[in-house]
């Protein structure tokens, strides 16, 4: 396997506004992510990850944009609300088998979407959120979008693959290294027969019938590290 070509093959892919598919790591979640570019995503990606991955439909931001526009960790936010909520503490994620925390922050919906759950009103949410990064209008966060909603927004760590080896920072990673507004969309793919995670052997035979890019997460890291 030539691992330079297949990175390039995935550079091209998702500055196409296509598709790539990315497994982590046998030690960490060993998940296969449906991962898109966030600026292209369209009703129809929102589709296609609810039909062929079935996870959660997530949009990672790169930490710059989170500092931007003060987006905090959920934990962050737990922690600051315990005063007056007290059993909160009691919910403290510090036994996450695979990683010392989570990336996840907010939920948020567009203003001019209705429900927010629609493929369309995703899209939007998503697409818009990637536009209002990539143009630099941090101040139009608020006015942009409501919380809560049904997009759930991810804090990629400082550093990206360098601090933390998430989906969340590969995918970001990818992103800068292809040269594109480092906002993408990660979306678990599930196994509806076994009720785990789609095998890497199945990711593969899914890729190869759609003509998709399969990555693993150490080349894309190692590529990272040595930028």
């Amino acid at each position: 396997m030539n691992h330079e070509t297949d990175l390039e093959k995935g550079f091209e892919a998702l500055r196409n506004g296509e598709f790539i598919l990315v497994f982590d790591d046998d030690d960490r979640e060993g998940e296969v992510d449906m991962i898109i570019a966030s600026e292209f995503v369209t009703p129809k990606s929102i589709a296609t990850m609810r039909d062929y991955a079935g996870g959660l439909i997530c949009n990672c931001l790169h930490s710059d944009y989170c500092d931007a526009i003060k987006l905090p960790f959920m934990t962050e936010i737990m922690q600051a609300a315990c005063e007056k909520y007290p059993d909160l503490e009691k919910l403290t994620p510090n036994d996450i088998p695979y990683d010392e925390r989570s990336s996840f922050s907010i939920w948020v919906n567009h203003r001019k979407s209705f429900t927010g759950i629609t493929d369309i009103d995703r899209a939007t949410t998503i697409s818009e959120m990637a536009k209002m990064m990539k143009e630099e209008r941090f101040e139009d966060f608020g006015k942009t979008f409501r919380s809560p909603g049904h997009v759930c927004l991810l804090r990629g760590a400082d550093g990206l693959v360098k601090n933390r080896r998430g989906h969340t920072e590969i995918g970001l990673a990818m992103c800068e290294m292809a040269g594109i507004t480092p906002v993408c969309v990660v979306c678990e793919m599930m196994d509806s027969k076994t009720g785990k995670a789609t095998s890497i052997e199945d990711a593969c035979k899914y890729a190869e019938k759609n003509n998709l890019v399969l990555l693993k997460g150490e080349d894309i890291i190692n590529a990272y590290l040595n930028i």
